[in-house]
C-alpha cells in the first residue's frame, strides 16, 4: 500500500533563490544586473593586482585570485541584499498592508507584531498596527491621519490596560507629511526607542497582549488590497 505521506517540500537551491533576488531587485534598480558581475571581476582583479605587486610566484597569484573572487561574491551578496530590501520598501510605499509587514517581519527580535491590524475603520480602511517589546508598545496607524484619530485613541485606551500604565505607548503615523513616518524608516524609528522592559517583562507583555487580542480586531473584517506579501522580497541565501 502506498504511503500517503505528503513529500517534504523541496527549497529553492541557491542559485534558484539568487535569481529570485534579481528578479525582484530589478525592477527598481536595472543595472543590478551588470553590477553584480562588475564586482566578482573587481574582487578577482585585486587579488591578482596584489599578488603582481608583491612579486609573489604565479601559483600565488592563483590563490589571491580566487580570495579576491570570495570577497567579491561576499560584497555582491550584502549589496544584492541591500537593495533587495531597498527595493521591497519602494513596492511597499503605499501599498495598504504595508505597516503590518514592517512590524511583523522586520523588528527583529526585541519586537512582537502581528500582520494583522488590531483596529480597522471598515468605511475609510484605515488601520491601525500593534506591535510590542523592549521598547513597550508601538502603536503604527496607516491611513489618513486626520481620520485614524479615533481609532487610534481606541487601540491606546487598549494598549493601556495591557501595561497598567508601566512601560510608554508609542505612535506612528505612516506617511510623508509632517510628524510622519516614511515606511522605510518605521523599522528604524521603532527600534531606535529607549528599552524600558527586560525579557522577562517582554514575555509577560506579550502574554497580557495576546490575552486581550482574543476575540478582538481578529474578528473583523480585513480591507481589501491588504496583501503586503506580495512585495516581500525572496530571503538572501546564507
Amino acid at each position: 500500500m502506498a504511503s500517503r505521506t505528503a513529500a517534504p517540500e523541496k527549497r529553492p537551491g541557491i542559485f534558484s533563490t539568487i535569481k529570485q533576488l534579481i528578479t525582484f531587485t530589478k525592477d527598481p534598480f536595472p543595472w543590478v544586473v551588470w553590477v553584480l558581475p562588475v564586482i566578482l571581476v573587481l574582487g578577482t582583479g585585486l587579488g591578482v593586482l596584489f599578488a603582481l605587486l608583491t612579486q609573489q610566484r604565479w601559483w600565488f597569484a592563483i590563490l589571491w585570485g580566487f580570495f579576491g573572487l570570495m570577497v567579491g561574491m561576499i560584497v555582491a551578496m550584502l549589496t544584492m541584499n541591500r537593495l533587495a530590501t531597498k527595493a521591497m520598501y519602494i513596492k511597499l510605499d503605499g501599498m495598504p498592508g504595508a505597516g503590518g509587514h514592517v512590524v511583523s517581519n522586520m523588528l527583529g527580535r526585541n519586537w512582537r507584531g502581528e500582520e494583522m491590524p488590531v483596529g480597522i475603520n471598515p468605511k475609510t480602511q484605515d488601520v491601525v498596527y500593534r506591535a510590542v517589546g523592549r521598547g513597550g508598545v508601538v502603536l503604527v496607524g496607516e491611513g489618513s491621519r486626520s481620520k485614524l484619530e479615533k481609532l487610534m485613541k481606541k487601540e491606546r485606551t487598549v494598549a493601556r490596560r495591557i501595561t497598567h500604565d508601566s512601560v510608554p505607548v508609542t505612535e506612528f503615523f505612516i506617511g510623508k507629511g509632517e510628524g510622519e513616518v516614511a515606511i522605510d524608516q518605521l523599522a528604524k524609528q521603532i527600534k531606535k526607542l529607549p528599552k524600558k522592559v527586560d525579557r522577562n517583562g517582554m514575555a509577560q507583555l506579550v502574554a497580557r497582549t495576546e490575552s486581550i487580542s482574543r476575540g478582538g480586531a481578529t474578528a473583523l473584517p480585513i480591507p481589501k488590497g491588504i496583501d503586503p506579501m506580495r512585495a516581500r522580497a525572496p530571503k538572501t541565501p546564507r
